[in-house]
Protein backbone atom coordinates (compact mmCIF):
# COMPACT_ATOMS: atom_id res chain seq x y z
CA UNK A 1 0.00 0.00 0.00
CA UNK A 2 1.13 3.35 -0.95
CA UNK A 3 0.09 6.99 0.08
CA UNK A 4 -0.08 9.99 -2.11
CA UNK A 5 0.67 13.18 -0.21
CA UNK A 6 0.84 16.95 -1.29
CA UNK A 7 4.04 18.39 -0.09
CA UNK A 8 3.82 21.24 2.18
CA UNK A 9 5.75 24.19 2.33
CA UNK A 10 6.84 22.52 5.74
CA UNK A 11 8.87 19.65 3.42
CA UNK A 12 11.07 22.65 1.83
CA UNK A 13 13.30 25.65 1.95
CA UNK A 14 14.05 27.41 -0.53
CA UNK A 15 12.03 28.91 -3.91
CA UNK A 16 10.15 25.92 -5.76
CA UNK A 17 10.78 25.44 -9.44
CA UNK A 18 8.11 27.28 -11.78
CA UNK A 19 5.51 25.41 -13.26
CA UNK A 20 6.66 23.26 -16.74
CA UNK A 21 6.10 20.14 -18.41
CA UNK A 22 8.40 18.66 -21.04
CA UNK A 23 11.56 19.11 -18.49
CA UNK A 24 13.94 16.48 -16.97
CA UNK A 25 14.74 15.86 -13.34
CA UNK A 26 17.62 13.68 -12.11
CA UNK A 27 19.06 12.01 -9.17
CA UNK A 28 23.18 12.92 -8.89
CA UNK A 29 24.00 10.28 -6.72
CA UNK A 30 21.61 10.18 -3.31
CA UNK A 31 22.40 13.68 -2.07
CA UNK A 32 20.59 16.12 -4.86
CA UNK A 33 17.74 16.21 -7.72
CA UNK A 34 18.86 18.54 -11.30
CA UNK A 35 15.73 20.15 -12.98
CA UNK A 36 16.33 21.77 -16.05
CA UNK A 37 14.31 23.17 -19.00
CA UNK A 38 11.11 22.51 -19.54
CA UNK A 39 8.39 24.95 -21.60
CA UNK A 40 5.04 26.81 -20.09
CA UNK A 41 2.97 28.56 -21.74
CA UNK A 42 4.64 28.45 -24.81
CA UNK A 43 8.09 29.97 -23.15
CA UNK A 44 10.99 27.42 -23.64
CA UNK A 45 13.33 27.37 -20.34
CA UNK A 46 16.98 26.85 -19.84
CA UNK A 47 17.02 27.25 -16.00
CA UNK A 48 18.18 24.97 -12.98
CA UNK A 49 16.82 24.08 -10.23
CA UNK A 50 18.50 22.09 -7.32
CA UNK A 51 16.73 20.01 -4.62
CA UNK A 52 19.55 19.08 -1.86
CA UNK A 53 18.35 16.23 -0.36
CA UNK A 54 20.06 16.09 3.06
CA UNK A 55 18.93 19.85 3.96
CA UNK A 56 15.69 19.43 1.75
CA UNK A 57 16.25 22.99 0.31
CA UNK A 58 15.70 23.96 -3.26
CA UNK A 59 18.09 26.77 -5.06
CA UNK A 60 19.08 28.11 -8.10
CA UNK A 61 22.94 27.90 -8.33
CA UNK A 62 24.75 30.42 -10.43
CA UNK A 63 26.49 28.37 -13.26
CA UNK A 64 29.26 29.84 -15.51
CA UNK A 65 29.54 27.82 -19.02
CA UNK A 66 31.54 27.69 -22.11
CA UNK A 67 29.83 27.23 -25.47
CA UNK A 68 30.69 27.31 -29.29
CA UNK A 69 28.84 30.20 -30.23
CA UNK A 70 29.87 32.13 -26.58
CA UNK A 71 26.61 30.92 -24.69
CA UNK A 72 27.31 30.08 -20.86
CA UNK A 73 24.35 27.46 -21.21
CA UNK A 74 22.65 25.03 -23.32
CA UNK A 75 19.66 27.00 -25.22
CA UNK A 76 15.92 26.49 -23.83
CA UNK A 77 14.34 23.68 -24.71
CA UNK A 78 11.93 21.22 -24.02
CA UNK A 79 11.37 17.33 -24.44
CA UNK A 80 15.26 16.78 -24.27
CA UNK A 81 17.21 13.95 -22.64
CA UNK A 82 19.20 14.42 -19.68
CA UNK A 83 21.21 11.43 -17.98
CA UNK A 84 23.85 11.70 -14.83
CA UNK A 85 27.27 10.15 -15.07
CA UNK A 86 28.54 10.44 -11.45
CA UNK A 87 28.41 13.87 -10.51
CA UNK A 88 27.55 14.97 -14.60
CA UNK A 89 24.38 15.42 -15.95
CA UNK A 90 24.79 14.82 -20.10
CA UNK A 91 21.84 16.33 -22.07
CA UNK A 92 21.20 15.99 -25.93
CA UNK A 93 18.92 17.70 -28.02
CA UNK A 94 15.41 18.35 -27.27
CA UNK A 95 13.14 21.61 -28.93
CA UNK A 96 12.78 25.27 -29.27
CA UNK A 97 10.06 26.47 -30.78
CA UNK A 98 9.51 24.71 -33.85
CA UNK A 99 13.69 23.64 -34.03
CA UNK A 100 14.57 20.11 -33.18
CA UNK A 101 18.20 20.54 -31.91
CA UNK A 102 20.96 18.54 -31.80
CA UNK A 103 23.28 20.05 -29.57
CA UNK A 104 25.41 18.30 -26.37
CA UNK A 105 26.24 19.37 -23.03
CA UNK A 106 27.42 18.57 -19.68
CA UNK A 107 26.91 20.38 -16.26
CA UNK A 108 29.21 19.52 -13.77
CA UNK A 109 27.18 19.70 -10.80
CA UNK A 110 30.33 19.43 -8.27
CA UNK A 111 31.58 23.69 -9.45
CA UNK A 112 27.81 23.99 -11.55
CA UNK A 113 29.79 24.78 -15.14
CA UNK A 114 28.12 23.80 -18.43
CA UNK A 115 30.51 22.86 -21.20
CA UNK A 116 29.11 22.00 -24.54
CA UNK A 117 30.91 19.15 -26.10
CA UNK A 118 32.31 17.79 -29.32
CA UNK A 119 31.63 14.59 -29.99
CA UNK A 120 32.73 11.81 -32.38
CA UNK A 121 31.45 8.92 -34.56
CA UNK A 122 27.80 7.47 -35.63
CA UNK A 123 26.61 11.24 -34.80
CA UNK A 124 22.69 11.21 -33.89
CA UNK A 125 20.40 13.67 -35.96
CA UNK A 126 18.98 16.74 -33.98
CA UNK A 127 15.39 15.03 -32.35
CA UNK A 128 12.96 15.69 -29.49
CA UNK A 129 10.97 12.96 -27.55
CA UNK A 130 13.63 10.31 -27.46
CA UNK A 131 14.28 8.25 -24.18
CA UNK A 132 17.69 7.24 -22.94
CA UNK A 133 19.05 5.55 -19.97
CA UNK A 134 22.62 4.80 -18.02
CA UNK A 135 24.66 1.58 -19.10
CA UNK A 136 27.08 1.32 -15.75
CA UNK A 137 28.32 4.43 -14.66
CA UNK A 138 30.08 5.11 -18.24
CA UNK A 139 27.72 4.42 -21.20
CA UNK A 140 24.75 6.08 -22.25
CA UNK A 141 21.93 4.16 -24.41
CA UNK A 142 19.44 6.71 -26.33
CA UNK A 143 16.26 5.57 -28.78
CA UNK A 144 13.79 6.72 -31.17
CA UNK A 145 12.48 10.58 -31.10
CA UNK A 146 10.86 12.75 -33.69
CA UNK A 147 13.38 14.79 -36.18
CA UNK A 148 10.61 17.16 -37.17
CA UNK A 149 9.85 14.51 -40.48
CA UNK A 150 9.75 11.49 -39.24
CA UNK A 151 9.26 8.94 -35.89
CA UNK A 152 12.42 7.30 -35.44
CA UNK A 153 13.67 3.70 -34.15
CA UNK A 154 17.52 3.78 -33.99
CA UNK A 155 19.74 3.28 -31.06
CA UNK A 156 22.89 4.94 -30.57
CA UNK A 157 25.10 4.14 -27.63
CA UNK A 158 27.86 6.96 -26.17
CA UNK A 159 30.72 6.63 -24.24
CA UNK A 160 30.73 9.22 -22.12
CA UNK A 161 34.95 9.43 -21.70
CA UNK A 162 35.98 9.58 -25.40
CA UNK A 163 33.16 11.23 -25.93
CA UNK A 164 32.47 8.76 -29.04
CA UNK A 165 28.82 7.96 -30.48
CA UNK A 166 27.89 4.55 -31.84
CA UNK A 167 24.83 3.63 -34.12
CA UNK A 168 24.08 -0.14 -32.80
CA UNK A 169 23.30 -2.19 -35.67
CA UNK A 170 20.36 -4.30 -34.52
CA UNK A 171 19.26 -7.88 -36.62
CA UNK A 172 15.81 -9.06 -36.14
CA UNK A 173 12.43 -7.74 -35.90
CA UNK A 174 12.63 -3.82 -34.54
CA UNK A 175 9.79 -2.36 -32.79
CA UNK A 176 7.65 0.26 -34.42
CA UNK A 177 9.64 4.06 -34.41
CA UNK A 178 8.44 6.05 -31.81
CA UNK A 179 8.46 8.98 -29.41
CA UNK A 180 7.61 10.39 -26.38
CA UNK A 181 8.37 6.37 -24.56
CA UNK A 182 10.26 5.46 -21.81
CA UNK A 183 13.56 3.97 -22.12
CA UNK A 184 15.23 2.00 -18.78
CA UNK A 185 18.25 -0.04 -18.33
CA UNK A 186 17.41 -3.39 -15.34
CA UNK A 187 19.97 -5.23 -15.62
CA UNK A 188 21.23 -5.79 -19.05
CA UNK A 189 18.33 -5.11 -20.62
CA UNK A 190 17.09 -1.84 -22.27
CA UNK A 191 13.25 -1.93 -21.77
CA UNK A 192 11.47 0.32 -24.07
CA UNK A 193 7.76 1.12 -23.07
CA UNK A 194 4.82 3.24 -25.51
CA UNK A 195 5.03 6.14 -27.02
CA UNK A 196 3.51 7.74 -30.47
CA UNK A 197 4.04 6.25 -33.31
CA UNK A 198 4.21 6.55 -37.41
CA UNK A 199 0.95 7.47 -38.51
CA UNK A 200 -0.07 8.71 -34.82
CA UNK A 201 -1.05 6.02 -32.86
CA UNK A 202 -0.39 5.30 -28.96
CA UNK A 203 1.46 2.37 -28.02
CA UNK A 204 1.32 0.06 -25.00
CA UNK A 205 3.75 -2.35 -26.52
CA UNK A 206 6.97 -3.31 -24.15
CA UNK A 207 10.24 -4.34 -26.03
CA UNK A 208 13.31 -5.43 -24.52
CA UNK A 209 16.97 -5.09 -26.25
CA UNK A 210 20.02 -6.58 -25.49
CA UNK A 211 23.64 -6.78 -27.03
CA UNK A 212 24.31 -3.34 -24.41
CA UNK A 213 27.05 -4.79 -22.21
CA UNK A 214 30.57 -4.68 -23.83
CA UNK A 215 31.72 -8.06 -21.70
CA UNK A 216 28.44 -9.64 -23.38
CA UNK A 217 29.15 -11.34 -26.74
CA UNK A 218 25.59 -10.99 -27.22
CA UNK A 219 24.45 -9.89 -30.42
CA UNK A 220 22.26 -7.41 -30.36
CA UNK A 221 18.36 -7.62 -30.93
CA UNK A 222 15.51 -6.75 -29.76
CA UNK A 223 12.49 -8.50 -28.19
CA UNK A 224 8.37 -7.73 -27.99
CA UNK A 225 7.04 -8.78 -23.96
CA UNK A 226 3.61 -10.18 -23.24
CA UNK A 227 3.85 -9.92 -19.92
CA UNK A 228 1.20 -11.29 -17.47
CA UNK A 229 -0.66 -9.28 -15.20
CA UNK A 230 -2.48 -5.76 -15.47
CA UNK A 231 -1.03 -4.35 -17.89
CA UNK A 232 -0.96 -0.30 -18.63
CA UNK A 233 -3.21 1.25 -21.14
CA UNK A 234 -1.11 2.81 -24.03
CA UNK A 235 0.34 5.71 -23.57
CA UNK A 236 3.18 8.72 -24.14
CA UNK A 237 4.60 10.90 -22.26
CA UNK A 238 4.60 8.72 -18.79
CA UNK A 239 7.22 8.30 -16.50
CA UNK A 240 8.67 5.11 -15.65
CA UNK A 241 11.37 5.42 -12.09
CA UNK A 242 13.35 2.19 -10.49
CA UNK A 243 12.47 1.28 -7.19
CA UNK A 244 13.89 -1.69 -5.78
CA UNK A 245 13.12 -4.90 -7.14
CA UNK A 246 10.03 -3.03 -9.53
CA UNK A 247 9.78 -0.21 -11.85
CA UNK A 248 7.03 2.21 -11.05
CA UNK A 249 5.02 3.86 -14.17
CA UNK A 250 2.67 7.16 -13.29
CA UNK A 251 0.89 8.98 -15.31
CA UNK A 252 1.08 9.79 -19.28
CA UNK A 253 -1.49 10.38 -22.06
CA UNK A 254 -3.39 8.08 -24.09
CA UNK A 255 -6.67 7.92 -26.33
CA UNK A 256 -10.43 6.82 -25.67
CA UNK A 257 -13.33 6.58 -27.33
CA UNK A 258 -16.30 4.13 -29.58
CA UNK A 259 -16.69 6.33 -32.48
CA UNK A 260 -14.95 9.04 -32.24
CA UNK A 261 -11.30 9.72 -30.63
CA UNK A 262 -10.68 12.11 -27.44
CA UNK A 263 -7.21 12.52 -25.23
CA UNK A 264 -7.06 10.89 -22.31
CA UNK A 265 -3.96 11.95 -18.91
CA UNK A 266 -3.75 8.94 -16.72
CA UNK A 267 -2.68 9.08 -12.99
CA UNK A 268 -2.37 5.61 -12.50
CA UNK A 269 0.68 4.28 -10.74
CA UNK A 270 1.27 0.87 -12.57
CA UNK A 271 4.21 -1.60 -11.45
CA UNK A 272 6.50 -4.20 -12.95
CA UNK A 273 7.26 -6.20 -10.84
CA UNK A 274 11.09 -7.81 -11.81
CA UNK A 275 10.84 -10.64 -9.63
CA UNK A 276 7.64 -12.26 -10.38
CA UNK A 277 8.12 -10.79 -14.23
CA UNK A 278 4.38 -9.29 -14.80
CA UNK A 279 2.26 -6.23 -14.38
CA UNK A 280 0.42 -4.75 -11.11
CA UNK A 281 -2.02 -2.07 -9.96
CA UNK A 282 -0.13 -0.39 -7.24
CA UNK A 283 -2.44 0.13 -4.14
CA UNK A 284 -2.98 3.89 -3.30
CA UNK A 285 -4.88 6.34 -1.78
CA UNK A 286 -7.98 8.20 -3.56
CA UNK A 287 -6.49 11.86 -3.40
CA UNK A 288 -4.06 11.07 -6.00
CA UNK A 289 -2.51 13.93 -8.04
CA UNK A 290 -4.42 15.44 -11.02
CA UNK A 291 -3.68 13.17 -14.26
CA UNK A 292 -0.90 14.60 -16.20
CA UNK A 293 2.09 13.99 -19.20
CA UNK A 294 5.24 15.15 -19.61
CA UNK A 295 6.08 15.60 -15.67
CA UNK A 296 9.15 13.66 -13.87
CA UNK A 297 9.45 10.95 -11.30
CA UNK A 298 12.39 10.60 -8.96
CA UNK A 299 13.57 8.57 -6.46
CA UNK A 300 14.37 9.31 -2.99
CA UNK A 301 15.08 6.22 -1.01
CA UNK A 302 11.65 4.81 -0.48
CA UNK A 303 9.93 7.87 -1.44
CA UNK A 304 8.62 8.96 -4.86
CA UNK A 305 9.15 12.92 -6.15
CA UNK A 306 6.08 14.04 -8.90
CA UNK A 307 6.71 17.60 -10.35
CA UNK A 308 5.22 19.20 -12.85
CA UNK A 309 3.26 18.24 -16.37
CA UNK A 310 0.63 19.45 -18.49
CA UNK A 311 -3.12 17.86 -18.93
CA UNK A 312 -3.94 18.95 -21.94
CA UNK A 313 -5.07 22.54 -20.28
CA UNK A 314 -2.96 23.74 -17.70
CA UNK A 315 1.28 23.32 -16.32
CA UNK A 316 1.64 22.25 -13.41
CA UNK A 317 4.01 23.14 -10.70
CA UNK A 318 3.03 20.99 -7.74
CA UNK A 319 5.08 18.42 -5.97
CA UNK A 320 4.07 15.19 -4.61
CA UNK A 321 5.32 12.49 -2.53
CA UNK A 322 4.35 8.90 -3.40
CA UNK A 323 5.24 6.81 0.21
CA UNK A 324 4.96 3.56 1.67
CA UNK A 325 2.07 3.20 4.37
CA UNK A 326 4.62 3.22 7.23
CA UNK A 327 6.22 6.33 6.43
CA UNK A 328 5.89 9.15 8.74
CA UNK A 329 4.53 11.71 6.25
CA UNK A 330 1.43 9.55 5.99
CA UNK A 331 0.01 11.07 9.43
CA UNK A 332 -0.67 14.20 7.43
CA UNK A 333 -3.52 12.27 5.60
CA UNK A 334 -6.92 12.77 7.57
CA UNK A 335 -7.85 9.45 9.05
CA UNK A 336 -11.46 8.39 6.82
CA UNK A 337 -13.11 5.70 7.09
CA UNK A 338 -14.73 6.61 3.69
CA UNK A 339 -12.49 7.22 1.53
CA UNK A 340 -11.92 5.12 -0.77
CA UNK A 341 -8.96 3.29 -1.24
CA UNK A 342 -7.77 2.09 -4.57
CA UNK A 343 -5.59 0.57 -7.10
CA UNK A 344 -6.13 3.27 -9.68
CA UNK A 345 -9.13 5.38 -9.45
CA UNK A 346 -9.74 4.71 -13.11
CA UNK A 347 -9.32 0.90 -12.57
CA UNK A 348 -11.35 0.44 -9.78
CA UNK A 349 -14.62 2.92 -11.38
CA UNK A 350 -14.30 0.56 -14.10
CA UNK A 351 -14.42 -2.72 -12.92
CA UNK A 352 -17.47 -1.67 -10.22
CA UNK A 353 -19.02 -0.21 -13.38
CA UNK A 354 -18.72 -3.58 -15.55
CA UNK A 355 -19.70 -5.63 -12.32
CA UNK A 356 -23.15 -3.53 -12.73
CA UNK A 357 -23.19 -4.09 -16.21
CA UNK A 358 -22.90 -7.84 -16.31
CA UNK A 359 -25.92 -7.99 -14.19
CA UNK A 360 -28.21 -5.35 -15.35
CA UNK A 361 -27.23 -5.90 -19.17
CA UNK A 362 -28.07 -9.76 -21.28
CA UNK A 363 -27.42 -10.62 -24.33
CA UNK A 364 -30.90 -8.94 -25.71
CA UNK A 365 -29.70 -5.57 -24.09
CA UNK A 366 -30.04 -2.13 -25.35
CA UNK A 367 -26.24 -2.17 -25.22
CA UNK A 368 -25.72 -5.37 -27.30
CA UNK A 369 -28.52 -4.42 -29.96
CA UNK A 370 -26.52 -1.45 -30.09
CA UNK A 371 -23.59 -3.21 -30.80
CA UNK A 372 -25.01 -5.20 -33.47
CA UNK A 373 -26.74 -1.98 -35.27
CA UNK A 374 -23.54 -0.18 -35.38
CA UNK A 375 -21.33 -3.02 -35.94
CA UNK A 376 -18.89 -2.35 -32.71
CA UNK A 377 -17.17 -4.75 -31.08
CA UNK A 378 -16.68 -3.87 -27.25
CA UNK A 379 -14.81 -5.76 -24.44
CA UNK A 380 -15.53 -5.05 -21.30
CA UNK A 381 -12.77 -6.47 -20.34
CA UNK A 382 -10.27 -4.22 -21.14
CA UNK A 383 -10.26 -1.21 -18.63
CA UNK A 384 -13.18 1.50 -19.27
CA UNK A 385 -11.80 4.83 -18.75
CA UNK A 386 -14.55 7.06 -17.08
CA UNK A 387 -13.17 11.22 -17.30
CA UNK A 388 -14.83 13.91 -15.88
CA UNK A 389 -17.25 15.71 -17.76
CA UNK A 390 -14.95 19.11 -17.40
CA UNK A 391 -12.03 16.93 -19.21
CA UNK A 392 -13.88 15.85 -21.86
CA UNK A 393 -13.08 18.27 -24.64
CA UNK A 394 -15.57 16.96 -27.01
CA UNK A 395 -18.75 17.20 -24.31
CA UNK A 396 -17.59 20.69 -23.77
CA UNK A 397 -17.46 21.75 -27.26
CA UNK A 398 -20.91 20.23 -28.33
CA UNK A 399 -22.72 21.60 -25.77
CA UNK A 400 -21.14 25.39 -26.91
CA UNK A 401 -22.17 24.23 -30.63
CA UNK A 402 -25.96 23.51 -29.75
CA UNK A 403 -26.32 26.05 -27.03
CA UNK A 404 -24.49 28.73 -28.79
CA UNK A 405 -23.26 30.02 -25.72
CA UNK A 406 -19.36 30.04 -25.36
CA UNK A 407 -19.43 31.94 -22.03
CA UNK A 408 -20.89 28.76 -19.98
CA UNK A 409 -19.02 27.90 -16.98
CA UNK A 410 -18.04 23.85 -17.45
CA UNK A 411 -20.75 22.91 -15.14
CA UNK A 412 -23.82 25.25 -17.05
CA UNK A 413 -22.26 24.31 -20.37
CA UNK A 414 -23.07 20.05 -18.89
CA UNK A 415 -26.21 20.67 -17.26
CA UNK A 416 -27.38 22.83 -20.62
CA UNK A 417 -26.27 20.03 -22.83
CA UNK A 418 -28.49 17.00 -20.92
CA UNK A 419 -31.08 19.77 -20.58
CA UNK A 420 -30.74 19.61 -24.49
CA UNK A 421 -30.55 15.91 -24.76
CA UNK A 422 -33.86 15.62 -22.22
CA UNK A 423 -35.54 17.79 -24.18
CA UNK A 424 -34.89 15.53 -27.59
CA UNK A 425 -36.60 12.63 -29.33
CA UNK A 426 -34.45 9.53 -30.87
CA UNK A 427 -34.87 10.53 -33.73
CA UNK A 428 -33.46 14.29 -33.61
CA UNK A 429 -30.32 13.15 -32.47
CA UNK A 430 -27.83 13.65 -34.62
CA UNK A 431 -24.83 10.97 -35.47
CA UNK A 432 -22.09 12.78 -34.00
CA UNK A 433 -23.95 13.64 -30.72
CA UNK A 434 -24.14 9.57 -30.38
CA UNK A 435 -20.99 9.03 -28.81
CA UNK A 436 -20.63 11.99 -26.84
CA UNK A 437 -23.77 10.84 -25.43
CA UNK A 438 -22.81 7.38 -25.06
CA UNK A 439 -20.17 8.41 -23.03
CA UNK A 440 -21.95 10.80 -20.91
CA UNK A 441 -24.33 8.04 -20.04
CA UNK A 442 -21.62 5.49 -19.12
CA UNK A 443 -20.22 8.74 -16.71
CA UNK A 444 -24.00 9.22 -14.85
CA UNK A 445 -23.97 5.16 -14.39
CA UNK A 446 -20.89 4.77 -13.09
CA UNK A 447 -21.39 7.87 -11.10
CA UNK A 448 -24.48 6.24 -9.74
CA UNK A 449 -23.03 3.28 -9.15
CA UNK A 450 -20.29 4.75 -6.75
CA UNK A 451 -23.25 6.77 -5.00
CA UNK A 452 -24.94 3.49 -4.03
CA UNK A 453 -21.85 1.78 -2.90
CA UNK A 454 -20.76 4.62 -0.95
CA UNK A 455 -18.82 7.28 -2.79
CA UNK A 456 -18.98 11.26 -1.88
CA UNK A 457 -19.38 11.43 -5.46
CA UNK A 458 -23.40 12.36 -5.66
CA UNK A 459 -25.38 11.81 -9.12
CA UNK A 460 -26.82 15.52 -8.03
CA UNK A 461 -23.80 16.77 -9.76
CA UNK A 462 -25.32 15.69 -12.97
CA UNK A 463 -28.23 17.94 -12.65
CA UNK A 464 -30.64 15.12 -12.56
CA UNK A 465 -32.06 13.06 -8.97
CA UNK A 466 -30.73 9.76 -9.05
CA UNK A 467 -34.39 8.31 -10.34
CA UNK A 468 -34.20 10.30 -13.37
CA UNK A 469 -30.62 9.38 -14.54
CA UNK A 470 -31.90 6.46 -15.97
CA UNK A 471 -35.07 7.30 -17.33
CA UNK A 472 -33.47 10.14 -19.43
CA UNK A 473 -30.73 8.23 -20.69
CA UNK A 474 -31.65 4.84 -21.08
CA UNK A 475 -32.02 3.24 -24.56
CA UNK A 476 -34.96 0.80 -24.72
CA UNK A 477 -34.04 -0.91 -27.84
CA UNK A 478 -31.81 0.66 -30.75
CA UNK A 479 -34.17 1.22 -33.09
CA UNK A 480 -35.02 4.30 -31.66
CA UNK A 481 -31.71 6.13 -32.60
CA UNK A 482 -32.15 6.99 -36.64
CA UNK A 483 -29.14 6.87 -38.34
CA UNK A 484 -28.09 9.03 -41.37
Amino acid sequence: MHYWVRASPADFTGPLPQPRSGHTAVNIGKSKIVVFGGLVDKKFLNDISVYDIDNKLWFQPECTGSGSEGQTAPSPRAFHIAIAIDCHMFVFGGRLGTKRLGDFWVLDTDIWQWSELTSFGDLPSPRDFAAASAIGNQKIVMYGGWDGKKWLSDVFVLDTMSLEWTELAVSGTLPPPRCGHTATMVEKRLLVYGGRGGGGPIMGDLWALKGLIDEDTEVPGWTLLKLPGQAPAARCGHTVTSGGHYLLMFGGHGTGGWLSRYDVYFNDCVVLDRVSVQWKRLATNAEAPSPRAYHTMTSIGSRYLLFGGFDGKVTHGDLWWLVPEDDPITKRLSASPSEAIHESHDSSMSSGFRSKTKENHMDGSAISELQKRLNISVSFSGGLQIIHEHEDKEFLELASRITGNTTFTNKQAAQALREHWRNSTPKSLRLKELSVLLRDYQRLISRHHLANVGSHLQSTESGFIEKDTFRLYHITNASQIILW
